[in-house]
């Protein structure tokens, strides 16, 4: 039960877990920022293969994850369509030919081979960005984190609030879990043999409580911060305060490379976009 649906930090030893927080944040957001900006092909399956094997590294299961990854997934596969019922032909006019794989040139919803080719880039967008963003989630110490922000220059309040937000993100899906259950012991089945239509009304009844719970839980913490002077001054000590590294500096260089690669085809490519059509 805990491994179906609890998404958060795990010690797993593995150099993923010793770098910097502020390190993984920084490759995290540099990778994500070039790989939504570049829709170069080439570049992206480069990136989406590093991106994998970082994740074979993190020696994360898919049991963990599997919830949240096949939601991903069915939120990607309808992206995908709705860019096409809305936009059958946005491939044709980013990189000026038409070549006509199902359909007549007459009809709206043709299929081209450039509209398959521009979605194939989104998708590669999809597969390299979901590795990265559960690397990160799964393999930084939330006390750490703050700490590592709050050493680059980053306001130690905001810093802590980030903190706050990571760490309760498995308590939250736990109460989501919990209050799931409580509704089965009530006789509304909400497991895997319930129809999908019952099944996304059962969660939507969860939202309420679930989001009653979290405020309570909010109040909570808000008061003990209070009561504790959190804010008054103007600096702090950290008790999980971690040190850059030679792996961070190893890391942050070849994510710098990679960035400055990609960077590099926007010029080669005259663009954005990278167009195997053209002659």
């Amino acid at each position: 039960m805990q491994h179906e649906l609890l998404i958060g930090y795990n010690d797993r030893h593995t150099f993923l877990n010793r770098l910097s927080g502020s390190t993984k944040l920084l490759c995290f957001v540099g990778l994500s920022v070039i790989g939504m900006m570049t829709y170069d092909t080439r570049y992206l399956i480069g990136v989406m293969i590093f991106s994998l094997i970082l994740f074979r590294f993190s020696k994360i299961h898919y049991r963990d994850i599997a919830f949240v990854l096949n939601v991903i997934i069915g939120f990607s596969v309808l992206n995908l369509v709705m860019v096409y019922v809305f936009a059958p032909h946005y491939g044709v006019s980013i990189y000026g030919t038409e070549h006509l794989l199902l359909g007549s040139a007459d009809h709206y919803f043709n299929l081209t081979a450039e509209q398959l080719f521009y979605e194939f880039n989104l998708l590669l967008k999809y597969t390299f960005a979901v590795p990265l963003a559960l690397i990160f989630l799964m393999t930084t110490n939330p006390s750490e984190f703050a700490a590592s922000l709050n050493k680059i220059g980053i306001s130690y309040r905001i810093s802590y609030s980030v903190a706050i937000a990571l760490r309760y993100i498995p308590d939250v899906q736990a109460d989501y879990r919990t209050i799931s259950l409580a509704q089965q012991a009530r006789g509304f089945e909400m497991s895997k043999k319930a129809h999908f239509m019952t099944r996304i009304r059962g969660g939507i009844q969860i939202l309420l409580p679930l989001i009653f719970s979290s405020l309570d839980r909010i109040e909570t913490i808000s008061q003990a911060m209070e009561l504790r002077r959190f804010g008054k001054g103007k600096h702090r000590t950290w008790y999980m305060a971690q040190r850059f590294k030679r792996n961070d500096y190893l890391a942050l260089t070849l994510v710098a490379l990679l960035i400055i690669l990609g960077i590099a085809l926007f010029k080669v490519n005259g663009g954005r976009f990278w167009n195997p059509f053209k002659a």
